[in-house]
């Protein structure tokens, strides 16, 4: 079995599903290419977790048939942490850009090659933040031309950050290389490093590290070849290739998968058992059934989708259900859908993720054509009849309301409290929490804009009367 998927589900079927989305010419996909292969090479395709934080990467996930996670921008070593220590057999890799690495994720960097915990992190260096409309990254050379440096990066600006030599100062990685992809030669010299960085974690010797400069022919405004020139006379000299470090370390890494036992957790602390999950829940007398209730609360930014769904699980917490609450604003928010996924359970939310919630809420038609086919038969498809006037075909055998949210918060002046008209209407809908218990988590989360609390439950209840009466 090949670590690349044979089809690529982003882009659909025909010819499309064998192209990754990045632009011609760029370094990513030999970049993949050579991770692909020494992950099939070592034979831990099964064991491999890929870590593909925000920036042009960001949809690695549709090409790497290994375990995914899409970390928070600049976030990926300290995800990448979590996951070895709660899975010492994980083979890690944290795939980074320059500006996410470099500047907004540099603290995670640091501390997490210092700590020297066996992962492989493959760095991407093209000098731009690309994925972001080609700011100044961190390490974009004096002189360079961006959106953010039109003028060219003067001396003002800093100098560009050398993160391989940065990294190989450390006590704690055991190998860091330079590398490049300019041309046959160098390529080989990268897919060596890069085969070599992946095999020091499997043989749990250490913290790995390969730089790859790479061509951005877009913010270039240049050819693939010109680019790969570029990388060779400009960007080369100001980032010398070659090994930074490389130590001879046998290996050390030999731990024992933690506990996930609450008891024997409880029992090493001395911690009081904690009182019975779900205990309160059942008191009240209000029931999920058999299994935890999924909700997806959809829409574009600005809509409310997320704090919707945050009021929903403290709300569903103080009744004494276990609750999650797991955003996804991704990269395609503005314009698109951004959206979040919530789990109430009388016992224990098993998996955070909703990828068939059995309640959608959808603020916006971008959402309700996305998420409406996931919606299990029996489910129920609330959404906002004031943006959404032509819902097009749904699917059969679900509820199916359409409440003008949006239309409820304009009448009350207030067109952030759409959010809150969407509550009123799921409660009314459903029934999953009782009223109090929302308006309750609401107040807490308004305590100091006591101004505000009156319209938003002036909204909550026009959403329950609306509800009502598209139900009747």
């Amino acid at each position: 079995m090949s670590t690349f998927y044979d089809h690529f589900e982003r882009h659909g079927k025909g010819l499309a599903d064998h192209v990754t989305h990045y632009c011609p010419g760029c370094g990513h996909g030999l970049a993949h290419r050579d991770l692909a292969a020494a992950i099939d090479e070592l034979g831990v395709q099964d064991r491999t977790v890929l870590i593909s934080p925000v920036g042009c990467s960001v949809f690695a996930y549709y090409y790497f048939d290994v375990g995914n996670t899409q970390a928070a921008h600049g976030r990926a070593p300290a995800v990448a942490i979590g996951h070895k220590l709660a899975n010492p057999e994980a083979v890690v890799i944290s795939y980074q850009g320059d500006g996410d690495l470099a500047s907004i994720g540099l603290a995670e960097t640091i501390s997490t090659a210092q700590m020297g915990i066996p992962i492989t992190v493959i760095f991407i260096n093209n000098g731009i933040y690309g994925m972001t409309g080609g700011q100044m990254a961190p390490t974009t050379l004096v002189g360079q031309k961006t959106t953010t440096s039109p003028e060219g990066r003067d001396l003002t600006m800093g100098k560009p950050l050398r993160m391989a030599e940065l990294i190989a100062q450390l006590d704690g990685p055991v190998y860091v290389e330079r590398v490049a992809l300019y041309d046959a030669r160098q390529r080989l010299r990268a897919r060596k490093a890069i085969a070599k960085a992946l095999r020091l974690q499997v043989e749990g010797r250490g913290y790995a590290f390969v730089e790859v400069l790479s061509e951005c022919p877009t913010h270039l405004k240049s050819t693939p070849g010109a680019a790969e020139a570029w990388i060779k006379t400009q960007m080369e000299p100001v980032f010398p290739l070659g090994a930074k470090k490389d130590c001879e370390v046998e290996p050390w890494f030999h731990r024992p998968a933690p506990s996930f036992d609450p008891e024997a957790v409880l029992a090493l602390s001395g911690a009081e058992p904690a009182r019975e999950r779900g205990s309160e829940a059942r008191a009240s007398g209000h029931r999920l059934g058999a299994r935890d209730r999924s909700l997806k609360l959809a829409g574009a930014g600005g809509d409310g989708a997320q704090t919707a769904a945050l009021l929903l699980a403290r709300a569903a917490i103080a009744d004494g259900f276990d609750a999650t609450h797991i955003p996804s604003y991704g990269p395609e928010s503005r314009g698109g859908t951004s959206y979040a996924d919530v789990h109430i359970a009388v016992d224990e939310v098993l998996n955070p993720s909703a990828a068939e919630p059995e309640v959608l809420i959808a603020f916006n038609a971008p959402s309700l054509a996305r998420f409406a086919s996931s919606v299990p038969e029996g489910g129920l498809i609330l959404y906002d009849s004031t943006v959404i006037t032509e819902p097009g075909r749904l699917p059969e055998n679900r509820r199916v309301l359409a409440v003008p949210f949006t239309a409820i918060a304009a009448g009350l002046k207030q067109p952030m409290a759409k959010n809150l008209a969407a509550l009123g209407a799921l409660q009314e809908a459903t029934g999953i929490l009782p009223a109090a218990r929302i308006l309750e988590a609401l107040r807490e989360v308004l305590k100091y804009k006591a101004t505000a609390l009156p319209v938003n439950e002036a909204a909550f209840a026009a959403g329950q009367a609306a509800a009502a009466l598209a139900g009747s």
